[in-house]
């Protein structure tokens, strides 16, 4: 423990991490660095857990929407929705496939696991957790109101059917950004170790169009909307979720301004906070590793691309904000009990 002491005192785990991604051309200038790198890296692995932080400034993301990519964006973009069983690809993974070579080795390592009766396993229990806090939090139920406004059952029930589209398929999305950082900051994942398969249908057959309604579909009160989500949240952008729900404007007017009370409260950052954890111990210590990600592999694909710095604090982002949004969308799901 007195090692690992004077390790984190002369670099904190982000200097460090920073000092491995460049280490190639440290070593070049000074040789004397092999046994500090060395131990370093070995320490990271056993070194506290990640820490939940939002980046101070955020770090420019380059997300492509779906409707715009060709050749093998297009592929990866189509095999992970596959593989996650979900009807959209997340703005977490479009921007991380600006960085293709980073992308690739991620996605290879990554695909085995995401495939593994393991993964699926952990995502729907980790769901359930988090359904189970929120209603915790005891959100006013919205359906009488809506239906004062003239929401029928059926348009409420298409509601619910959207909810639970992202209800299921946030959960993959978090462990790959989790696992990305963990590994760009020096943590090696598990042992490698085969992974039983997941066969069949695990999201929910949803019968609602997928339509988002993006800004420039939007009308003034919508957009609205949009400009006190960034604001609230402190992001550049509005999430899919948030944007596939505003196919119904009046409702998530009312949805978003309950919602909005609840953001920030002590209770609500627990939650968070819990989400963020889970994630960071599935990824380390829980799920094995049938796909071989590798911490060095992983920094050398960052390296490749020649902006690995950037790339680190993207994962830091969409690290931190992915347990948010979770929570928000289990508390949108309560909002609407039966």
């Amino acid at each position: 423990m007195k090692w690992r002491n004077r390790i984190t005192t002369c670099a904190s785990a982000e200097t460090g991490a920073r000092i491995y991604l460049r280490d190639a051309a440290l070593l070049a200038a000074h040789p004397g660095y092999v046994v500090f790198l060395a131990f370093f890296r070995q320490t990271l692995k056993t070194m506290q857990k990640l820490e939940r932080r939002q980046p101070d400034p955020l770090p420019p993301i380059h997300p492509e929407p779906e409707y715009r990519v060709t050749g093998q964006r297009a592929q990866w973009y189509a095999d992970m929705k596959s593989v996650f069983q979900v009807p959209w690809m997340g703005v977490v993974t479009m921007a991380f496939s600006h960085y293709p070579q980073f992308f690739e080795n991620l996605w290879n390592g990554l695909r085995p696991l995401a495939q593994s009766k393991p993964f699926v396993e952990a995502c729907q229990e980790f769901r359930v957790q988090t359904q189970r806090r929120a209603g915790d939090l005891q959100p006013d139920i919205i359906v009488r109101r809506l239906a004062a406004i003239g929401y029928a059952p059926r348009e409420v029930d298409q509601i619910r059917a959207t909810i639970e589209v992202f209800s299921h398929g946030n959960f993959p999305y978090l462990l790959a950004a989790t696992a990305a950082r963990r590994l760009l900051e020096g943590y090696q994942p598990g042992k490698v170790a085969e992974a039983q398969p997941f066969e069949g249908q695990h999201a929910q057959r949803a019968d609602v169009p997928f339509v988002l309604m993006e800004t420039h579909h939007a009308d003034h009160d919508t957009r609205a909307v949009y400009e006190d989500i960034k604001q609230t949240l402190g992001l550049p952008f509005v999430n899919t979720d948030y944007r596939a729900l505003a196919r119904w404007p009046t409702y998530f007017s009312v949805a978003w301004r309950d919602l909005k009370t609840m953001i920030g409260t002590p209770e609500h950052t627990a939650i968070c906070d819990d989400v963020h954890a889970h994630a960071d111990m599935l990824m380390g210590e829980t799920l094995p590793n049938p796909g071989k990600l590798d911490a060095d592999a992983l920094r050398a694909a960052a390296m490749r691309v020649g902006n690995a710095d950037e790339i680190l604090q993207v994962t830091r982002l969409f690290q931190w904000l992915l347990p948010g949004l979770i929570t928000n969308v289990a508390i949108l799901r309560a909002q609407l009990a039966q």
